[in-house]
């Protein structure tokens, strides 16, 4: 009898449908960037850039839900354009940063809202200050790399922070206590 349930259990597991857990991605610094923009005293958009960082990406393409994304940079490698705005922006009137100030991101969640589109919960630590953001998110494209040969996978997101909420605040409302963050992104499958 025990024999018999053994080999009924062997057969209904072996029937059941296998379940792919998520593969392992990284960013591709030399194509993954963070642009924001806010508006300066209603006279002009300003913009900055973070690029040339790292991160990973647990991505199941059957079930977008069960993925998931991590990154971090130092707030150093920030892009302004002009030095004296990165000086600034450096400055204790705003991040007041050091060579550990990092900015990080790790998804809580994801929600699926269409057919390349999702919502992805998590918490944003920034100038040392962790709030939940969501990121409205794109799968822009997945597939063989033409030229590595291998999968990739290309994202988009846009969200909006507010500067007070990370405690970089300061000389708002003139210049927008709102930033506009976008987000695109390139990953490999690791080896």
């Amino acid at each position: 009898m025990i024999r018999l349930s053994t080999l009924s259990l062997i057969a209904a597991l072996s029937a059941a449908p296998a379940f792919a857990a998520p593969e392992a991605y990284v960013l591709d610094p030399s194509h993954s960037q963070i642009v924001f923009s806010y508006n300066h005293l209603g006279f002009s958009t300003g913009y900055g850039m973070f690029s040339g960082f790292e991160g990973k990406i647990a991505f199941d393409q059957a079930e977008p839900a069960n993925s998931s994304v991590e990154v971090s940079f130092p707030v150093k490698t920030m892009l302004t354009g002009w030095q004296a705005r990165f000086d600034h922006f450096m400055s204790p009137d705003f991040f007041g940063a050091n060579a550990d100030s990092d900015v990080t991101f790790k998804s809580t969640g994801i929600e699926v809202t269409g057919e390349k589109t999702a919502k992805i919960s998590g918490d944003l630590t920034l100038n040392g200050v962790t709030k939940p953001v969501v990121l409205d998110a794109t799968l822009t494209q997945t597939g063989e790399h033409p030229m590595e040969k291998k999968p990739w996978a290309g994202f988009t997101g846009t969200t909006v922070l507010k500067r007070s909420d990370f405690n970089l605040g300061m000389f708002a409302p003139y210049v927008s206590d709102e930033v506009n963050v976008q987000i695109s992104i390139e990953a490999s499958k690791a080896e």
